[in-house]
C-alpha cells in the first residue's frame, strides 16, 4: 500500500491532471455522466479521428454526416465538392497516431465540449485528374491537429460530434 505522503497516480496518458482547468471541466462532465471515461473517451476520439480522415479523403459523404455537427459537416462537404468538381483525388493515410491529449473540457448546460490534440504521421497529396500533384507529397509528414468533439449529455446517443478542426 501507498505510504500517507504518496504523491497522487497520475492521470493516465493524455488526460490532464484533476487540478488543471480541463481536469476541472472533465470532473463536470463526470459529474453528470457517471459513465463517463476519459481515457475511453481518448480511445474513441482516436477511431473517430481515423475514421473522419479517411472519409473525408475518399468523400464518403455518409459516414462524415454521423460524425460531424451540421455547421462542420457543411465545410468538409464543400472542400468534398470542390475537389470533384477539379477532378482531383485525396489520397491520405494515417501511418501512426504518435499522441492523443485532451487540451480542454467544458461543460456547458447539458453540452459537454472535449478539446483533443492530436500528433499522427500521416501522407496527404491532392492529385488532378491526369495524375499529377496538385498538393501534398507521397512522404509521411507529422500533422498536429486540434478537434474539438461536442455531446449533449441529456442525448441518449453516446456519438460525440467533431464540431470544429484546426492544425497547430
Amino acid at each position: 500500500t501507498a505510504a500517507p505522503d504518496a504523491t497522487p497516480a497520475a492521470p493516465p496518458r493524455g488526460v490532464p491532471d484533476a487540478r488543471t482547468p480541463a481536469g476541472q471541466g472533465l470532473a463536470r462532465i463526470r459529474a453528470q455522466d457517471g459513465g463517463f471515461d476519459p481515457a475511453l473517451f481518448l480511445g474513441g476520439a482516436e477511431g473517430a479521428f481515423r475514421m473522419i480522415v479517411e472519409a473525408f479523403a475518399s468523400g464518403d459523404r455518409a459516414t462524415l454526416r454521423n460524425l460531424l455537427s451540421d455547421d462542420t459537416y457543411a465545410g468538409f462537404e464543400q472542400a468534398i465538392a470542390a475537389r470533384e468538381t477539379a477532378g482531383e483525388r485525396q489520397r491520405t493515410e494515417i501511418r501512426n497516431v504518435q499522441d492523443m491529449s485532451i487540451e480542454a473540457a467544458d461543460l456547458r448546460g447539458s453540452v459537454a465540449e472535449i478539446t483533443v490534440r492530436i500528433v499522427s504521421d500521416q501522407i496527404n497529396m491532392v492529385t488532378a485528374a491526369d495524375g499529377s500533384v496538385v498538393s501534398g507529397h507521397d512522404g509521411v509528414t507529422e500533422i498536429v491537429d486540434l478537434w474539438t468533439f461536442q455531446r449533449d449529455l441529456r442525448n441518449s446517443d453516446p456519438t460525440w460530434k467533431l464540431v470544429g478542426t484546426g492544425a497547430v
